[in-house]
């Protein structure tokens, strides 16, 4: 590998992690975490009720 080709893999390397490191920290900000909290609430209690409604049906 060519010194060229090795700075170009630390600074793909090094824009990968801040990309990753950016999408954490929006999913740890307050309003999306409690934003996704909520749709995960939502998620549960639709599935919760779809899964009554077909034990209704069945018995």
């Amino acid at each position: 590998m060519s010194e060229f080709d090795a700075i170009r893999l630390q600074l793909s390397v090094a824009a990968a992690l801040q990309a990753i490191a950016t999408v954490r920290a929006e999913r740890e900000a307050p309003a999306t975490h409690a934003a996704r909290r909520h749709l995960g609430e939502i998620h549960g209690a639709t599935r919760l009720r779809k899964r009554l409604e077909r034990e209704r049906r069945i018995g």
